[in-house]
């Protein structure tokens, strides 16, 4: 059980490390720690959103054709669980005297998202104890590196939001919520519709290999954007206050 539960936490523990020491100025351990709990309670408060869309027969229980899959990776995962991360992301930054650089949107709503990554890891793992290995290994490499990239985006945007222009806040904070929908929406429907045939699976692999690697990048060129706005704002002195490449 130990080794299960390493395996779950693992991957969310390194993501956390590589942001952590991209971070110029370090956030508090404090504050980093309450962010991941918000992350695991995020989980739970998802299912406010999803309960209610299944009620009212708006996700399938048993998805078969084309649209049900789409449904269920939309109204059943992405909408819920963005939505919760958002909101939590939110409660944690509203009156934090700590979000004070562009960064800091980002570090922040990546410790919310791996926070809810490593609750759902632990999820998974534990219930196929008996391939706990070949789960922790599909999951280690996709999904909860997907949520990291979710929580690039939204806690670029959100910083956006908070240091750009005023008239761009609302554009920014909507773009904050949605693009993560969107990414985590077609994250999953590819690999839901894979599940149809062969035929379709094949192609379903290929599609979601390419969408994954643009994910990928697209997301982690957030990381450089939101530095590079603090050195400038930072006098374009790099070394002051800790920033570095």
């Amino acid at each position: 059980m130990t080794w299960i539960l390493i395996a779950a936490l693992l991957p969310a523990a390194l993501l956390f490390h590589y942001i952590y020491r991209r971070d110029p100025v370090k956030e508090p351990t404090r504050e980093l720690v309450k962010g991941f709990f918000f992350g695991v309670l995020a989980a739970p408060a998802s299912l406010l959103v999803s309960v209610p869309l299944t009620y009212l027969g708006l996700v399938p229980v048993a998805a078969e054709t084309f649209w049900q899959h789409v449904s269920v990776a939309f109204l059943g995962a992405a909408i819920p669980e963005e939505i919760a991360k958002y909101v939590m992301l939110f409660l944690l930054l509203r009156k934090s005297a700590y979000f004070d650089e562009h960064f800091d949107g980002i570090v922040y709503s990546v410790c919310v998202g791996l926070g809810f990554a490593a609750f759902e890891n632990i999820q998974y793992l534990f219930a196929n104890v008996t391939m706990w290995l070949s789960v922790g290994i599909q999951r280690a490499l996709f999904a909860v590196p997907a949520h990291f990239f979710f929580a690039l985006i939204m806690g670029y945007f959100v910083s956006r939001a908070k240091f750009g222009l005023q008239e761009d806040r609302k554009k920014n904070l909507i773009l904050a919520l949605v693009l993560p929908i969107a990414a985590h929406g077609i994250f999953d429907a590819i690999l839901m519709v894979s599940s149809i045939n062969p035929v379709v699976s094949f192609v379903g692999t290929i599609i979601f290999l390419i969408f994954f690697v643009r994910l990928a990048k697209f997301s982690t060129n957030k990381i450089g954007d939101l530095i590079a706005q603090d050195i400038a704002e930072n006098n374009g002195d790099p070394d002051d206050q800790g920033y570095s490449a």
